[in-house]
């Protein structure tokens, strides 16, 4: 095989989170990527995907390990990469072509020839005629055409994407996929490799030649899949599903946060600083009535719930994490399954509902025990929530620890476990019976 374009080799990556601690978001990665491959990232939110896609592009540096580029060690930004990011980031003031042209600008090409190079590619990436528009013209399936074209225009060796259609709508990301594709078939942009975020399972078998599938906490890569369907690629064909199944029990099988188990393993208990879902009680509520209707087997396929529910992978993960913690529901190759605590949960009324999610918070999430037992012990049953912070700031960076208690302030006023006043940031157990 010829010799790796990009080249990442025990690379680590570290966070200073304040004076406390550093947060691990990358360990000991390691993999190749080679000249004329499509190779997609998928994993959890908070996983690193995108802090490795900046690693390579040399936007952030190593806190330990190697990104090679063409045998050349990464120090700082690399002529030959481009990458499109999620936000459009165009500049308002200028047209298309303005915008378009500001990388050939930085780079010290002449008016005349950056004219002609950019008009090229805005042709060719499918927004020929509106050269002259400014962004709040256009459509955000167009304004993310922009970006391409501002990324293709600088004729990059690799292009560097992270979540690019993530912003769009289904239908106008569909397109801007498939023209994608036929550009990179056609071998007209002078691409030799994309290496591509998404937090599409099927995005990601649609487009790749690998797949990439990360671990959590810290991320590292659990499976490097090759995928071996022609193009065009079809997601009614069996083939596909098969491979879209491949890839949601390799994410539940692999290393995976505390809460969340792996396989058949028993449940694991989490600790104080876990960082916890951030979903609300009404989410986690609906996907249990999902489990419970009677179109759904008791054990239903993972693939098959996202599509039902409409569910991107960051928020079905999400709330099935939290179900793992409070024994609602048990995860296993792909599968998810109800317990009997869920089925208690879902077909009890609201005040039962409250009761036992009352209970189901002191018994397993610690920091609500916590909370509730300080509060407990305090002769006027009140504390600021900027103890609570504090704690948590001994696991977590700042705005981590002011999320976990935001989320766990709202499970803990749904279940009439304590009160809080957000103007004065004070918990109680006051007027609670």
């Amino acid at each position: 095989m010829s010799q790796p374009i990009i080249e990442v080799i025990d690379l680590y990556k570290s966070f200073k989170t304040g004076d406390r601690q550093e947060l691990l978001v990358l360990e000991n990665l390691n993999f190749k990527m080679y000249e004329g491959e499509i190779v997609a990232i998928v994993g959890q939110s908070g996983s690193g995907k995108s802090t490795l896609l900046r690693l390579i592009a040399g936007l952030l540096s190593p806190s330990k390990g190697t990104v090679n580029y063409r045998n050349q060690s990464v120090t700082g930004p690399v002529r030959g990469m481009s990458m499109v990011f999620q936000t459009f980031a165009l500049l308002p003031w200028l047209t298309v072509l303005q915008n378009v042209e500001l990388g050939l600008e930085a780079l010290g090409v002449l008016p005349k020839v950056r004219r002609e190079r950019s008009l090229k590619v805005i042709d060719m990436i499918g927004l020929d005629g509106f050269e002259s528009a400014l962004p709040k013209e256009l459509s955000g399936g167009m304004r993310q055409r922009v970006g391409f074209a501002r990324a293709l225009v600088v004729n990059p060796d690799i292009l560097l994407m992270d979540e690019p259609f993530s912003a769009l709508d289904v239908l106008t990301a569909d397109n801007l996929k498939s023209d994608l594709i036929d550009l990179w078939q056609s071998k007209k942009t002078g691409l030799n490799g994309i290496l591509f975020v998404t937090h599409s399972i099927e995005e990601a078998i649609t487009m790749a030649d690998r797949v990439l599938v990360f671990n959590n906490n810290p991320g590292s890569i659990h499976a490097d899949l090759k995928i071996m369907l022609p193009f065009p690629r079809s997601d009614l064909d069996p083939r596909f599903r098969n491979q879209v199944d491949r890839v949601y029990t390799l994410m539940t099988t692999g290393r995976q946060a505390p809460g969340f188990r792996t396989g058949d393993a028993p449940y694991q208990l989490i600790d104080m600083g876990y960082r916890l879902p951030e979903v609300t009680v009404a989410e986690m509520t609906g996907l249990l009535e999902a489990l419970n209707s009677p179109e759904l087997p008791a054990k239903v396929d993972l693939p098959v719930l996202a599509d039902a529910l409409m569910l991107n992978i960051d928020d079905l993960f999400s709330l099935m994490e939290l179900l793992e913690i409070l024994h609602l529901a048990r995860v296993s190759q792909g599968d998810i399954t109800m317990t009997e605590e869920g089925k208690i949960f879902v077909e009890a009324d609201i005040l039962e509902r409250k009761k036992m999610f009352s209970m189901l918070l002191k018994q397993y999430v610690p920091l609500a025990r916590y909370i509730y037992d300080q509060l407990s012990r305090h002769p006027r049953h009140r504390a600021l929530e900027e103890h609570f912070i504090s704690l948590l700031e001994d696991y977590l960076s700042e705005e981590e620890a002011e999320r976990v208690l935001r989320t766990v302030i709202e499970w803990g006023r749904y279940a009439e476990l304590f009160a809080y006043d957000y103007n004065a940031g004070v918990l109680s157990l006051e007027n609670l019976h």
